[in-house]
């Protein structure tokens, strides 16, 4: 019998872990059985992703320099790609504002749930945390991202997971093995060249388990659902969001069809692991090994390309966290604020959210945190933010869960591209766990 792709395995996983959520929800202890006993899984998946994932940038980043031979390679590549994520993210803040202006979600909405959500919510623990995390970051200088790229300890940088100061080093020693000649370079890059292959195999060895982690990851988000009857009043909402998340994929299919000639459900099909993963982890930066296996095995990117353009795309294209800030900010301001609702406002919102985005952690919720920028940017009124943040509060999960996928595709898209302005898009040639197990036997 033919061998069960992938894709299949991780979405039958993610089926079961759905369905054995919701039993477990209705069963006495059963919350409890899945935190204690199901949810363990999904971490120890995520934490082996995460682990992976610096020394994967650091190995595939250099390798992937001191394969161009050419400093000015590294400009060209460099100024493509943050062009091309910056002109995707103004896309996609558009496309969200759009949508949450024409079908209006927030207008009409009952006086009785916005009381009841303000109950539940507004003095969550989580929105607290979130509205803590803003106001530090917006009382940080106006320069305070651009230092933040820089580490003074890369050491730390590893512990932190800084994927923006990795990047740097990474690139600092490419360029400076280069500049140093092939003689005296070479153990070095040899060294980057066999890790770099060490890590790609440990991505394969890790995904053997994916289908039994999401299973675990999935249940564990459907026991955190208590409160079915605000989840369907903010259904409007939500769909708002995933409808415009659709439209960015379709318009990343138009560029993969148009600009790289390739049958945009070829590119679904061969991307779709790591957009499983990513809606399963809400998290661009655990996903990223696995996008990486993906678009250099079975998109056919080079591995100097991938090895620049995704690691960059994590922490700075954040397009379906823009869209979604787009809709929410919009849509927070016609329940509580109607009167902000002005031109001068939005386009205030859509030029704090390309902001925003950038050097974002790409990490679960983090578009809560850049929410409340976008809201302060336009005056929103302090006292009210606590408020806004709670009406979306409930289903910020299952929508974050949405947009990492958009931001992971966004990245393979972006990838593609540059490799193919780049002449570096080739056949792919996808590797299995156990390619080398008989020579080693």
């Amino acid at each position: 019998m033919k061998k069960l792709a992938m894709h299949w395995k991780i979405i039958i996983g993610m089926i079961l872990g759905i369905i054995f959520g919701f039993i477990m929800n209705s069963i006495d202890g059963g919350r409890g059985f899945v935190g204690d006993w199901i949810a363990p899984f999904g971490k120890i998946f995520i934490n082996l992703l995460k682990l992976i994932a610096v020394p994967l940038i650091l190995a595939s980043l250099i390798k992937g320099v001191t394969d161009l031979k050419d400093i000015s390679k590294i400009k060209n590549m460099g100024l493509r790609t943050i062009g091309i994520y910056v002109a995707t993210t103004v896309v996609a803040i558009i496309i969200g504002l759009s949508i949450v202006n024409i079908v209006k979600p927030g207008v009409g909405m009952p006086e009785e749930t916005i009381e009841k959500i303000k109950l539940r919510y507004a003095n969550d623990a989580g929105v607290a945390d979130k509205l803590m995390k803003a106001s530090v970051q917006k009382d940080a200088g106006p320069l305070q991202s651009l230092v933040d790229i820089f580490p003074s300890n890369i050491f730390q940088s590893f512990v932190e997971a800084s994927m923006l100061q990795v990047i740097f080093f990474a690139l600092f020693v490419g360029i400076c093995l280069l500049l140093i000649g092939d003689k005296k370079a070479k153990p070095l890059v040899d060294f980057f060249d066999s890790l770099n292959e060490v890590v790609m195999k440990m991505v394969d060895l890790i995904m053997l388990f994916a289908p039994y982690a999401v299973f675990a990851l999935l249940a564990n988000v459907i026991i955190a659902f208590d409160d079915t009857e605000i989840l369907i009043k903010l259904l409007y909402y939500a769909f708002c969001v995933v409808g415009g998340l659709i439209l960015m994929i379709g318009f990343y299919m138009i560029l993969v069809s148009v600009y790289t000639k390739k049958s945009p459900l070829w590119f679904l099909k061969q991307i779709s692991p790591a957009q499983l993963l990513a809606f399963s982890t809400s998290s661009s930066a655990a996903t990223l090994p696995v996008t990486m296996e993906r678009v250099e095995e079975h998109l056919g990117v080079d591995g100097e390309v991938a090895g620049f353009v995704l690691p960059v795309g994590a922490t700075v294209n954040m397009d379906g966290t823009s869209l979604y800030q787009g809709i929410a900010a919009v849509f927070i301001m016609q329940v509580i604020w109607p009167e902000g609702l002005t031109f001068t406002n939005q386009l205030v919102i859509v030029a704090t959210a390309l902001l925003a985005s950038i050097g974002s952690a790409a990490v679960p919720s983090a578009g809560m945190v850049m929410l409340v920028i976008v809201l302060e940017s336009i005056g929103f009124p302090a006292e009210l933010l606590p408020i806004g943040l709670a009406l979306i509060f409930a289903v910020d999960r299952p929508l974050d869960m949405c947009r990492t996928v958009v931001n992971v595709t966004g990245d393979a898209t972006v990838s593609m591209i540059v490799a193919k302005s780049l002449g570096k898009l080739h056949d792919p040639k996808p590797k299995e766990w156990d390619d080398n197990y008989e020579e080693v036997k």
